[in-house]
């Protein structure tokens, strides 16, 4: 029986080569990583495209291809944050039986000092550092129609009433986000700690007794 012809030997140093090219999907991945981390250590204002692909290991064509400029990859990342938030809290509420206004307030609370907590450093660049002409309305927005549901599922299960339930949301997300911040500056990184008394505040101000 003839033997099994071998292959040539510049195919097998070719199959033991990395690709050449990378997907798209960890091409982008890696140039957002490389600006979050470029933004956060030295300023959006002093970080470069030349810094951004230099750090990311891709050409400055690839950039380009993904984004138009610097200011449009800020944008990027601010849509990474709120989804990541969004897609967080989400869940965390989403594991709450929905006819639990209580429990579910608990857990929004919860989850979203957890998420803010474990970003607030790419959330300060993008969201404060950074001129926004819509005031970041856009993000915002989405976040308070996810706590506006939160509380309209509660309201109709009779756990509260509202009569304004947009601003009731806006009061709950502004002392969420302000008690996040002053637990930031005085250094306490401890988001259970944080979120169960606010949790309890949260639904005095509804009128509820957490038992």
């Amino acid at each position: 029986m003839p033997s099994a012809r071998r292959p040539p030997a510049s195919a097998l140093v070719a199959s033991s080569r990395p690709p050449r090219t990378k997907p798209a999907e960890v091409r982008l991945d890696e140039l957002m990583a490389a600006a979050e981390q470029l933004f956060i250590a030295k300023g959006i204002e002093a970080t470069t495209v030349n810094d951004i692909v230099e750090t990311a290991g891709v050409a400055k064509g690839t950039f380009y291809h993904y984004f138009a400029s610097k200011h449009e990859m800020l944008q990027a990342l601010r849509a990474k944050f709120s989804q990541g938030f969004l897609a967080q809290v989400d869940a965390a509420v989403q594991a709450c039986p929905r006819g639990d206004g209580p429990a579910r307030i608990y857990a929004w609370t919860q989850a979203g000092v957890a998420a803010y907590l474990a970003n607030y450093r790419l959330h300060d660049v993008v969201f404060h550092d950074a001129r926004h002409g819509d005031r970041g309305a856009r993000e915002k927005t989405e976040v308070l129609n996810q706590l506006e549901q939160v509380l309209a599922d509660g309201a109709q299960g009779g756990h509260w009433t509202l009569a304004a339930p947009r601003l009731t949301a806006i009061v709950l997300f502004h002392g969420m986000h302000g008690a996040v911040d002053d637990a930031i500056a005085r250094g306490e990184h401890d988001g259970a700690a944080l979120a169960g008394p606010l949790s309890d505040i949260f639904l005095q101000l509804l009128g509820v007794a957490r038992a």
